[in-house]
C-alpha cells in the first residue's frame, strides 16, 4: 500500500495574519467544526460504540429479499481480506455492517445511503466493499472515495492500509494537495481517495485517471461536505463523469434536508440505511444549581463540593478559553490533576488530551464547547456548568445543555449535573432550561451530599 506523509494540520482556524485580522468565510468556520469535530471523533475511537440503536432499510426493489449477515464468513470474502477485518479487531459485523455489506457486496452491485454516527464501522464497511471490487490485475483506478478534508481522507486511507495489508497487491493513492504527479502520467493505484477538489482535477482537467473505469464511488462525510464552499458542486461534477453501472455509496451522520438533496442527486435508484438515533435523555441525570455572585466564589463551591464527596471523573464547560484556562490553573494549584481543552489546540492535540482522560491520568477535564459532542468517557460520573451554555444572542442553548449534561449518566449509569449560578440573568437562563425539559433543578443542599456522593463515585 502506497502511503503519503503530509503534515501540515490544515483544519486548525487561522483567523489571523501578519496581526491583521483576516475575513473568513462564515461558511468555511462553519466546516471546520464540523469536520474538526468529525476527525476527532475518529482520532479518540478506540473502539465500536456499543449501540443499541434500531436499523431501518428502505430497499430500491420491495421484491427483493432483504440479506443481513451476523459473521464476516457470511460474506465469502477473500480469505486475505477476511484475515485484514480480523487483525483489525472486529470479530462480528456492527449493526450497520449486518445489513450494508450484504448490499455493497451484491451482484449486480446496489447503490446506497446510509446514515450512522461516529463509531458505528461504516468506514471499515465502504474500505471492505472497495478492498472486494479491485480487479489487482487492472492496472488502473477502480474504486475512488472523496472524503471533504485532507485528513479525514488520511484516516481513511489508515483503514485501508490495516484492511488491505494482507492483500498487497492492491495499491493505494491519495488525491490530496501535496501528492505532486507528472503531468501525462495515469494514476497505476486500483483505489484513489481525496479530497473533491483534487480528485475533480485528476480525473477531469489532468485525466491522471479515467473515470470510466470506476467501479465504486464512495462519498463519505456528506454532511460535512455540504457545509464547505464548493465541495458540493465539485462532488456533482465527478459524479457525472462515472459510468452508468458504477456503485455510489454515500454516508452521512446526520440528515437534514440538505443533505437529503444532495445525495439524491449523488445516488440513483438507492437502498436507503438510517441509524434510529438513541434520544438522549435526562431521566437518569440528577441536577442541581448553586447560587454564587462571581467566577471566584463560583470556584471555591467547586473546591467546597470536591472536598465533601468523592468525585471520579468530571468535566467542566466554561463559555470562553479565557475562564476555561483560569480555571485549569486555579483548580491545578489546588492540586488537582487537570486537563484543559479548547479551541486554539490542533485536532491531534485534543485527541491526546482526550485520551489521557479517558485512561484517567487527569481527572478533571476544563473544556470549552468543543468536546461537548461525542466523546464517550465511561468514568465521567460528573458534569458541572461553571457557565450555562448561551447562542450568540445570550438565550440559553438548550441543545448544547443536553449534549453536556450527556456526557454523564451513560452506559445506563446514573449521572449527576451542576449548574453554577452567579447572576439574575444566568437564573433566568436556568429557569428556561428547566422549562424547555419540564425538568425540575434543585438547589444544592448540604443534606444533598449523600446521595450525591454515591452518584459521583
Amino acid at each position: 500500500m502506497g502511503s503519503l506523509r503530509l503534515t501540515e494540520n490544515r483544519l486548525a482556524p487561522k483567523a489571523e495574519t501578519n496581526g491583521k485580522k483576516k475575513n473568513v468565510d462564515p461558511l468555511l468556520w462553519v466546516s471546520e467544526d464540523v469536520a474538526v469535530q468529525s476527525l476527532l471523533n475518529k482520532l479518540i475511537r478506540s473502539s465500536l460504540v456499543n449501540t443499541t440503536n434500531q436499523v431501518e432499510v428502505l430497499q430500491r426493489d420491495p421484491s427483493s429479499p432483504l440479506y443481513s449477515v451476523k459473521s464476516f464468513e457470511q460474506l465469502r470474502l477473500k480469505p486475505q481480506l477476511l484475515q485484514g477485518v480480523y487483525a483489525m479487531g472486529f470479530n462480528r459485523p456492527s449493526r450497520i455492517q449486518e445489513n450494508a455489506l450484504p448490499m455493497m457486496l451484491a451482484e449486480p452491485p446496489q447503490n446506497l445511503i446510509a446514515q450512522s454516527q461516529s463509531g458505528t464501522g461504516k468506514t471499515a464497511a465502504f474500505v471492505l466493499a472497495m478492498l472486494s471490487h479491485v480487479d489487482p490485475a487492472q492496472t488502473w483506478t477502480q474504486c475512488l472515495c472523496v472524503s471533504p478534508t485532507y485528513e479525514l481522507a488520511l484516516q481513511t486511507g489508515k483503514v485501508i492500509e490495516q484492511m488491505g495489508q494482507f492483500y498487497p497487491e492492491v495499491k493505494l493513492s491519495y488525491a490530496i494537495r501535496g501528492n505532486k504527479v507528472e503531468r501525462g502520467q495515469k494514476i497505476q493505484e486500483h483505489i484513489v481517495i481525496g479530497t473533491p477538489g483534487t480528485v475533480l482535477d485528476w480525473c477531469h482537467k489532468l485525466k491522471f485517471i479515467d473515470p470510466k473505469k470506476i467501479k465504486v464511488f464512495v462519498l463519505d462525510e456528506a454532511d460535512v461536505m455540504i457545509a464547505t464552499q464548493g465541495h458540493q458542486d465539485q462532488s456533482i461534477r465527478i459524479q457525472r463523469l462515472l459510468p452508468r453501472d458504477c456503485q455510489m455509496l454515500l454516508f452521512s451522520a446526520t440528515f437534514e434536508d440538505s443533505v437529503w438533496r444532495f445525495a439524491e442527486r449523488i445516488v440513483p435508484d438507492p437502498n436507503i440505511i438510517k441509524l434510529k438515533r438513541e434520544e438522549e435523555t435526562l431521566d437518569n441525570i440528577k441536577q442541581y444549581y448553586v447560587l454564587c455572585n462571581s467566577k471566584e466564589e463560583k470556584f471555591a463551591a467547586l473546591c467546597n463540593i470536591y472536598g465533601a464527596i468523592t468525585i471520579a471523573q468530571a468535566m467542566i464547560f466554561c463559555h470562553t478559553r479565557k475562564t476555561a484556562g483560569w480555571l485549569a490553573g486555579e483548580l491545578s494549584r489546588e492540586g488537582h490533576q487537570v486537563a484543559l481543552l479548547s479551541g486554539e489546540m490542533v485536532v491531534e492535540q485534543r485527541a491526546a488530551v482526550i485520551e489521557r482522560f479517558r485512561e484517567g491520568k487527569e481527572k478533571v477535564l476544563v473544556t470549552t464547547n468543543v468536546c461537548a459532542r461525542g466523546i464517550d468517557v465511561e468514568q465521567v460520573s460528573v458534569v458541572i456548568n461553571f457557565d450555562l451554555p448561551v447562542d450568540k444572542d445570550g438565550n440559553p442553548n438548550n441543545e448544547t445543555y443536553l449534549h453536556r449534561i450527556g456526557r454523564t449518566g451513560r452506559f445506563g449509569k446514573r449521572g449527576l449535573a451542576i449548574n453554577m449560578i452567579d447572576s439574575k440573568h444566568s437564573m433566568n437562563i436556568l429557569n428556561k432550561i428547566q422549562e424547555h425539559f419540564n425538568k425540575k433543578i434543585e438547589k444544592l443542599n448540604t443534606d444533598d451530599l449523600d446521595e450525591i456522593e454515591k452518584i459521583a463515585n
